[in-house]
């Protein structure tokens, strides 16, 4: 089999998307190409491959694409981080900051046990409070969120520098200057 192309080689930029000076990063010509696919999972789970890692946390939605295959490499749980109201049962929620306006993210309240070292995994880190929701989460409900790993970081937008001043171990597979 041959190795697969750079990750960032299959990131695609869509200029003006969703508005005018926005380069929106697109994964999905990552996660259809099984060796790009297979090398970004890889990536995320290698730093953790000795064990150690309980359950690796996947944020809603493309989040989960990563995080559920990595976890299952690492031979830990998978825990689903979703947007209000999408998850049955008893669930903990976190809001958060965006642009105009808030949002918030749920979780299921038995997920993680206490103790528990968490991976959070999503696809992009912009500004941060996504990543940081989730790991409030994570922490509310007694686990140890280990760290926020990405696939893309956007470094302008300042997402690595809010997660890190909070005491955050952040990492990305590639980054995109200017967002």
């Amino acid at each position: 089999m041959p190795p697969p192309p750079p990750i960032e080689s299959l990131i695609r930029a869509v200029p003006d998307h969703p508005r005018a000076g926005i380069v929106f990063r697109d994964l999905t010509p990552l996660m259809g190409d099984a060796a790009g696919l297979r090398a970004a999972v890889e990536a995320i789970a290698a730093p953790h491959a000795g064990g150690g890692i309980d359950k690796v946390a996947g944020i809603e939605a493309r989040g989960f694409v990563f995080a559920a295959p990595a976890a299952c490499r690492l031979g830990a749980g998978f825990v689903p981080i979703r947007k209000k109201g999408k998850l049955p049962g008893r669930t903990i929620a976190r809001s958060y900051e965006l642009e105009y306006g808030s949002d918030a993210l749920e979780m299921h309240a038995d997920a993680i046990r206490s103790g528990e070292r968490v991976l959070l995994v999503d696809d992009l880190l912009a500004t941060g409070g996504t990543a940081e929701a989730a790991a409030a989460l994570v922490e509310e409900a007694g686990g140890a969120a280990v760290e926020c790993c990405f696939v893309v970081d956007l470094p302008g937008v300042g997402g690595r520098a809010r997660l890190e001043a909070r005491g955050r171990a952040v990492r990305a597979l590639c980054s995109f200057a200017g967002g």
